[in-house]
């Protein structure tokens, strides 16, 4: 039975990112580019002008002067006669620089009256001009493989006329939940049964990390049920089911797998909770298959599966930021395995503290939804005291947690 440690390293090794395809610009955002984007063009383009004013020849405007204006320069306009001495050209952000002028004098320190415009202030050269190729040069990289496209990045590739970007394959994973006391949302609850909370809680999961989840709905506890599911889920991507891996007499989810070519490399992780958690390999496809507690299904998920659908789909980030936070209040702990307990997290001073928003015990989900982060308890610690500091995983990167 490996340690958290171990078996998340098991898990990462065994996956690599999966193919390459070309979306449209819009689609690629969240997704991470396969391919070095090198600039086919300088940008800027050309001399520009960073705000509304006038172009002129600097060595005219040492002091300040009246200038006759010799045109008007808007943005998407050009000039290619060359400014003569003594004369302005009105000109808008954005517009190129016209030949022989080598400043721009905002219209904040100017006046035009009668075909002269007065410059109030000296004017130095360069001023006010955005020059070609000073942000990006010809031939650069300006997004490596590997980075995750954000709204900047849309930009920056439809600055340079990207249509089609290549990235990596969104995962597909399968989603399968066991049990003969399962029953779908929406129908009846008889007796003895249970919601099916398993599958639409996971497929988010899925979801939210940027995958496609594939759902089986529903496998009886009985063979025929698991081998008919199990061997449509094997088609996908990632194969995850939830209960069934445990050692009772109707767990069956490990033996049809088995039966199925499943190459196991763990079935029992030493963590608390979730450790009835197994995984394998059907040729390259990952098998998880997580614990039908719905809480434990979820942290698992969060430690085992999210990293690894995260590097299937190219991310080189693939783990929660990690902080370190020191507890408002003791905890009860045996050593022996590792603990992942739900904590609220709050930043005092840049100190962030942490806390239990409500009882660990995994049959309640509301704990969860109180939760900022994972606090991971290394197994050698036994009980802690207010005031000792964990390591916790924070689970939302949106809080406004992370800001200093």
């Amino acid at each position: 039975m490996p340690t958290f440690a171990e078996a998340r390293k098991i898990i990462l090794d065994s996956v690599k990112p999966l193919g390459v395809e070309r979306v449209q610009i819009l689609e690629a955002a969240g997704r991470v580019l396969a391919e070095d984007i090198t600039a086919p063009w300088d940008m800027p383009l050309w001399d520009n002008t960073a705000m509304d004013g006038y172009a002129v020849r600097s060595e005219d405007c040492s002091s300040p002067t009246v200038l006759k204006v010799a045109g008007f320069l808007p943005a998407g306009g050009n000039m290619t006669e060359t400014l003569q001495p003594g004369t302005a050209v009105k000109i808008l952000t954005g517009a190129p620089i016209p030949p022989g002028a080598d400043a721009v004098v905002q219209v904040e320190e100017t006046e035009e009256s009668g075909g002269s415009v007065t410059i109030r202030i000296p004017v130095k050269k360069r001023d006010h001009i955005r020059f070609k190729g000073e942000d990006v040069k010809a031939g650069e990289i300006i997004l490596p493989a590997g980075t995750v496209i954000r709204p900047s990045e849309i930009s920056m590739l439809a600055s340079f006329g990207k249509v089609f970007v290549p990235v990596h394959r969104r995962v597909r994973v399968a989603v399968l939940s066991t049990g003969d006391e399962l029953v779908e949302p929406g129908e009846a609850l008889a007796p003895g049964k249970i919601i099916n909370s398993n599958s639409p809680a996971l497929a988010a999961c899925v979801r939210q990390a940027g995958g496609i989840p594939i759902m089986l709905g529903i496998a009886r506890d009985n063979p025929d049920s698991l081998r008919e599911k199990l061997a449509e889920g094997l088609q996908a991507d990632v194969l995850m089911t939830s209960a069934g891996v445990s050692a009772g007499d109707r767990d069956y989810v490990r033996d049809i797998l088995d039966e199925l070519g499943l190459r196991q490399l763990f079935w029992k992780v030493d963590i608390k909770p979730g450790r009835p958690t197994a995984f394998g390999l059907h040729g390259s496809t990952p098998v998880f298959s997580l614990p039908g507690n719905p809480v434990s299904s979820l942290l698992t998920f969060e430690e085992f599966v999210r990293p690894a659908l995260l590097r299937m789909m190219g991310h080189q980030r693939v783990l929660r930021p990690l902080v370190t936070a020191k507890l408002k209040e003791g905890i009860r702990k045996k050593p022996g395995r590792v603990n992942f307990m739900r904590v609220a997290v709050e930043q005092d001073n840049g100190q962030f503290l942490a806390w239990s928003p409500g009882k660990q015990d995994t049959g309640y989900l509301k704990t969860l939804l109180l939760a900022d982060g994972i606090a991971v308890i290394p197994a050698e610690c036994g009980d802690l005291s207010a005031g000792d500091q964990v390591e916790v995983h924070l689970l939302d990167e949106n809080t406004g947690l992370m800001e200093a």
